[in-house]
């Protein structure tokens, strides 16, 4: 256990320092991974999308007047 003992004889600020930059590290290896999971695809885009698409093409045939 020489890390702990290491530790332990740092100063305050220098132990704050330390626990600081491996907070920091931590969430923003959290951000990296989950921007990479969830940017990776685009299928609520797609989605809306494509439905975007079919309401404007049943407005189009809606207002169309019948051939009779």
């Amino acid at each position: 256990m020489a890390g702990i003992s290491g530790y332990s004889r740092l100063a305050p600020k220098t132990k704050n320092l330390v626990v600081a930059g491996g907070l920091t590290a931590f969430v923003f290896g959290v951000y990296y991974y989950t921007m990479r999971a969830v940017g990776g695809t685009d299928e609520l885009q797609i989605a809306i999308d494509k439905f975007e698409e079919q309401k404007t093409k049943k407005e189009t045939e809606a207002s169309m007047p019948s051939k009779v």
